[in-house]
């Protein structure tokens, strides 16, 4: 078949490889110039299995009412006039409730492990490389409220086949030394050994040119307008693509089938169609420095839980990312925010790296109410989606990638997930 996936930010390209593995001919539509610009391309860099127990928990609503008045919270809801980021905050509410919590880990935890097996085998069968460290993620609490807090996620994780193993304040100093500043802080942490961290962005550089090679066509530069649709006789299905190039020409692109991966824009495009995505904007936020003093910058990938940051080793930069602020599309830089990242980053590792050169970024995450992202068919049958990861895209890519690549195909799934459709 002939399938034109939209979108080229990691699930588009992951889509894409593994469509054309598949034995189709592909087309990948993006309005930026180059691949993975917009949410893929500074995020906080983690394969983060150990990462999944959703925004949406038992302990958020109270955090949340404690957060509304800071600048720099964690998460911050900043209430608008808008009906859709309302309707998506009772939904997020709901899925705060224990039950759907539990459920929303499985399905978190299911995927993430089969996407970190299916990018280790993409690694090993085509030797791309991307700035990636094999050295698992640690998860360190300097409160003990937040330790004691984080062991029933942990055990969950682990029975459903992550092992993400509870260990104390000096094993955890062990395993990062880097950590040792505040060794007399540290209430306890945990660590995944088989988690990963790398540079999202130029994975997805390097698989757009294994794509290349392959001979997927990509589409730069192209602003995708409208999906149209007509009568056929399966039905009503999607007629063709409208969108406009670098030139502002007006283009038609036609497939066979087409693949929905344009991350929080996602539910723009679908609602003329009459499919309502609960996808909502949440602005994240990182930083990049330059390694300083390698004596005390991190090499394992790190999450702090509390401030709700992650911070990876890239080559010779460190990489901190994280916060979530629910604001519509606006892409703004808020200093305050940035400033808050930086002073932590100070706070745990001073000296290692050199703020003076920090490179700010914000980009808008897809996120669903239950952080579970919508992977599957629709109502029309011809149209896919493959959006809606949240803070785990770089986590859930290749899994995606290829169990779309399969569903297209007429093939099952390989992980028991619950996918749209």
């Amino acid at each position: 078949m002939r399938v034109v996936v939209l979108g080229a930010g990691l699930l588009g390209v992951t889509s894409a490889y593994y469509l054309q593995q598949l034995g189709h001919e592909v087309i990948v539509l993006d309005r930026q110039a180059s691949p993975a610009a917009e949410t893929s391309f500074a995020n906080g860099g983690q394969i983060s299995v150990s990462h999944a127990e959703p925004w949406a928990n038992p302990s958020a609503p109270f955090k949340v009412l404690q957060w509304l008045s800071r600048e720099d919270a964690p998460l911050l809801f900043r209430l608008r006039a808008d009906l859709r980021q309302w309707m998506w905050g009772l939904q997020f509410l709901r899925e705060c409730a224990p039950a759907r919590t539990r459920r929303n880990i499985e399905q978190i935890v299911r995927l993430g492990l089969y996407s970190r097996e299916m990018l280790q085998a993409l690694r090993h069968e085509t030797g791309i490389s991307y700035d990636h460290r094999t050295q698992g993620i640690l998860h360190f609490y300097t409160t003990q409220k937040e330790f004691d807090a984080a062991l029933k996620p942990a055990e969950l994780m682990r029975e459903l086949g992550c092992e993400r193993r509870v260990i104390s304040a000096d094993e955890a100093v062990q395993l990062e030394p880097a950590l040792s500043h505040i060794r007399s802080r540290l209430a306890g942490a945990t660590y995944t050994a088989e988690d990963e961290s790398g540079d999202a962005n130029l994975f997805a550089r390097e698989v757009v040119h294994l794509c290349h090679t392959r001979g997927v066509q990509f589409l730069m530069s192209h602003t995708v307008t409208a999906l149209r649709t007509a009568g056929g006789a399966k039905g009503v299905q999607i007629e063709h693509v409208e969108a406009t190039d670098a030139e502002g020409r007006f283009q038609r692109i036609r497939g066979d089938a087409y693949v929905l991966a344009l991350g929080s824009v996602s539910p723009l495009f679908a609602a003329p169609l009459g499919i309502r995505l609960p996808i909502y904007p949440a602005k994240g936020y990182s930083v990049t420095l330059p390694v300083k003093d390698e004596s005390k910058a991190n090499q394992v990938s790190l999450t702090d839980d509390e401030f709700k940051l992650v911070y990876s080793r890239l080559g010779d930069r460190l990489r901190v990312a994280g916060t979530a602020e629910l604001n519509g599309y606006d892409r703004d830089l808020n200093r305050v925010r940035c400033e808050a990242i930086v002073r932590r980053v100070e706070d745990i590792f001073p000296g290692a790296g050199d703020s003076a050169q920090a490179q700010f970024w914000t980009g808008l995450r897809p996120a669903t109410p239950s952080n579970v992202p919508l992977i599957g068919k629709t109502r029309l049958p011809n149209l896919y989606l493959n959006t809606g990861h949240g803070t785990l895209g770089w986590t859930h890519a290749c899994g995606s990638g290829k169990s779309i690549a399969r569903i297209v195909s007429g093939l099952a799934p390989e992980v028991d997930f619950a996918f749209t459709g």
